[in-house]
């Protein structure tokens, strides 16, 4: 382990622990944490691994996915994650950065949905696939502006569906996206909660994923994030995939549409 991490380690860990800390001082300390996490950020390898991926030819059809149109033309990566999810004439539909990637490792590569998927997310020594080249990708967009303006028929109808979905409350508990990300700030625990509604809240949100997250020791994207959500919620946890995930992205990033790209980011 890195010095400046395991100084960052210890100190949020007497942060944490300690009752002397007040609100104020835990969180100034968080905020000094993940500064310092920062300048070694872990994400960085798997970003490293993304641009291997990306590059190396595997599959049936041993090819790479260095023809891969994520939205700007095949190959060209410089900007097109913060354009996504876009509308894609060739699948007929909108799509984000990780259904995507399946379509191209399945379209060029000869994997089976079913191959290309079966390791969406990271578990406990072993790195995902899909994560690593998503993580590269959205590297790629650093400093650029999020552009999802969802002008085509199909993207605005999926912001709308989107919209309806972060609003709708279900469930047992009778909740829905907007309680805990629909006003200014509200908290759970030491977690500060976004309000995902304004620009400037969604942008903080959006501009940083793919994140390593501190908690889970690996990286997450937005798709695994917005699962694990509706999860936390209680909701009926939707495919890997799912329209309603690609919906509430489009309906988000349309809405952090301006602010600049910052990822991989680093999160509690």
């Amino acid at each position: 382990m890195q010095p400046n991490l395991r100084t960052a380690l210890a100190t949020a860990a007497i942060a944490l622990a300690g009752p002397a800390f007040g609100q104020g001082g835990t969180m100034d300390e968080i905020a000094k944490y993940r500064e310092m996490l920062a300048d070694g950020n872990p994400a960085e390898l798997l970003e490293a691994k993304g641009e291997e991926l990306w590059k190396k030819p595997r599959g049936p059809k041993n090819a790479s996915l260095e023809q891969c149109d994520m939205g700007l033309g095949p190959g060209k990566l410089d900007g097109a994650y913060a354009q996504l999810p876009r509308y894609f004439a060739d699948t007929k539909k909108v799509m984000d950065a990780e259904s995507r990637v399946v379509h191209c490792m399945v379209s060029l590569q000869g994997f089976t949905q079913a191959e290309a998927t079966k390791n969406w997310y990271s578990r406990p020594g072993q790195d995902s696939d899909i994560e690593a080249l998503v993580t590269y990708i959205g590297g790629k967009s650093n400093g650029v502006k999020i552009n999802v303006p969802a002008r085509h028929p199909e993207e605005a109808r999926m912001a709308k569906v989107g919209e309806y979905i972060f609003y709708r409350r279900s469930g047992p508990q009778d909740f829905s996206c907007a309680i805990c990300h629909g006003q200014e700030g509200k908290r759970i625990r030491l977690q500060e909660l976004g309000n995902l509604t304004t620009q400037a809240g969604a942008g903080t949100a959006m501009s940083t994923w793919p994140s390593y997250r501190v908690s889970q020791g690996a990286v997450w994207t937005m798709q695994r994030r917005l699962i694990d959500c509706m999860r936390q919620a209680r909701w009926p946890e939707p495919q890997y995939l799912a329209d309603s995930i690609i919906a509430l992205e489009v309906f988000l990033q349309k809405t952090a549409s301006g602010t600049v790209m910052q990822t991989p980011g680093i999160k509690r």
